[in-house]
């Protein structure tokens, strides 16, 4: 067993439109009770504007929904589609008086939310004078629409015309763009969702100053071989044999995010493309298995340590949107997010078992080793041996605050309830390991990742929703219990940092 920090998956859509125009099945209490069953205890969800909708407004009207419904404590980022003073204006604000220190950036999508390359450059500009984190959809956005037409008068209606249409190399130049973009403006920048090898080996001969960091998703690490359908459907597209390379680019440092993108929707709804794959809403499942597919692909195939596992599923994200320690680490004053992983289960995913609304699992009959039994939000036991209960109303929305002292070192930094000497210390020692694989160390210190040690939830009196759950104080989970049945009991104690040790560019 091991006791680790709480997953962060910093790349989530709950109660969200589709640009196609159907909802997604999820909303904020279905999204996080899923997140919960598979290890994860705060989301980063974001607001994306409609046509004549402010900032402002969109960030109101999701809080508006995530506030009474949310099970565990979430984020929010925001979409910047189109630029104007006012834009301005807002994002100001938001970073202000909102707790929002992140924005995103679409380079496709066009007509939707397509910013063109001179208002990336303004809208990087105006990231980097706030302190903020600006995030990128690297897509070539003019290409893929041309392609679209292309296909679709040559008859290509089906779900392989998806991908067609949105070829590698377009990933790959947009990611190339963003970076260079960002690069005039000695901005750091976020690629996010990166699914293809060259796009990836992109990020990696950006490094050093300003920062570039590569976000992956779970459903990109899980699916090696894809065959097109309208259930895998997102944007970018899967990639075929991609998933190895991108694994080893997380275990070198040079990727230092995993998300989900969870953006589900129900058969019937991705069955709407059938005719017309423009038409099919992007997205799939990821958030509930997340970590399991990460743990399966990353430590049991024996490319990473249990230490960067935590670092890509948790610590990083905290780092770079600037709620670490009070995310991302097991230590004194740190929120009580903590899992109890079982690394030696084992279990099928399925969407019979699933906890999400939606009736298509992409993972559908992956064996997966790594399974929570245990998972603590906020002191709360909402997860005990596969019984998963949801509190819902019980999360908070977690400010970010601006300046995260790894994207801008040398700003005004503003590190939640921490150190900035101590975590310039970090960035210093993980910069000298990047490329280097990290290992266990058995020196005795403060660490996020601990083996065979559990300590005591905090109970709260806030009330269950009822749905059969009991009471926390009938609960089996004890401080006393041995984890491991062993004569010995086992007990590592590693020399790394709070939340485990990355060659990943944190510490």
């Amino acid at each position: 067993m091991y006791v680790m920090p709480g997953g962060i998956d910093p790349h989530t859509h709950l109660e969200a439109d589709s640009v196609t125009g159907q909802k997604t099945s999820d909303d904020f209490y279905q999204g996080t009770r899923a997140a919960i069953a598979g290890g994860t205890t705060m989301i980063m969800d974001f607001v994306i504007p409609d046509k004549e909708e402010s900032l402002i407004e969109a960030y109101e009207k999701v809080r508006a929904a995530a506030d009474p419904k949310v099970c565990c404590d979430y984020a929010l980022h925001i979409c910047v589609s189109q630029w104007s003073d006012k834009v301005l204006e807002e994002m100001e604000e938001l970073c202000s008086d909102r707790g929002i220190n992140s924005f995103k950036m679409h380079m496709a999508f066009k007509d939707l939310f397509q910013l063109s390359d001179s208002e990336l450059y303004s809208a990087f500009s105006k990231c980097k004078d706030l302190g903020a984190v600006p995030m990128v959809h690297a897509e070539n956005g003019d290409i893929i629409d041309e392609n679209v037409k292309v296909l679709l008068d040559k008859g290509i209606t089906g779900p392989e015309g998806h991908d067609l249409s949105r070829p590698e190399i377009v990933e790959a130049e947009a990611v190339n763009r963003a970076c260079v973009i960002a690069n005039q403006v000695q901005s750091p920048v976020y690629i996010d969702g990166l699914t293809s090898k060259s796009a990836a080996d992109v990020i990696s001969t950006f490094q050093g100053e300003p920062k570039v960091i590569g976000a992956v998703m779970a459903s990109s690490l899980g699916i090696d071989v894809v065959t097109p359908s309208v259930n895998t459907v997102t944007c970018p597209p899967l990639r075929s044999h991609s998933s190895l390379h991108l694994i080893q680019l997380l275990a070198d440092g040079f990727l230092q995010v995993t998300g989900s993108d969870h953006c589900t929707f129900t058969q019937d709804q991705k069955n709407e493309g059938l005719d017309n794959f423009s038409k099919i809403p992007p997205g799939v499942n990821g958030l509930e298995d997340r970590m399991s597919i990460i743990w399966e692909k990353g430590v049991e195939s024996g490319a990473m340590d249990p230490s960067q596992f935590v670092a890509i599923t948790s610590t990083n994200a905290a780092r770079i949107f600037n709620i670490y320690p009070q995310k991302g680490c097991i230590k004194v004053g740190s929120d009580a997010d903590i899992v109890v992983w079982n690394h030696s289960k084992t279990r099928t995913i399925s969407a019979q078992k699933h906890h999400s609304s939606s009736d298509v699992n992409i993972f559908e009959g992956m064996v997966v080793h790594g399974v929570p039994e245990y998972v603590i939000v906020n002191g709360r036991v909402c997860l005990e041996e596969g019984d998963v209960k949801p509190v819902q109303g019980y999360g908070n929305f977690i400010p970010t605050k601006v300046f995260p002292s790894y994207l801008y070192p040398s700003e005004e930094n503003n590190v939640v309830n921490g150190d900035a000497e101590d975590d310039s210390k970090s960035i210093q020692s993980e910069e000298q390991n990047k490329g280097k694989r990290s290992s266990v160390q058995s020196n005795e210190t403060d660490s996020g990742l601990v083996i065979g040690e559990v300590t005591a939830p905090k109970h709260t009196g806030k009330g269950m929703r009822h749905e059969g759950q009991r009471n926390l104080q009938d609960s089996t989970f004890s401080i006393s219990r041995e984890l491991d049945d062993t004569e010995r009991r086992s007990c590592i104690r590693v020399c790394n940092p709070p939340g485990g040790q990355s060659s990943g560019g944190f510490w």
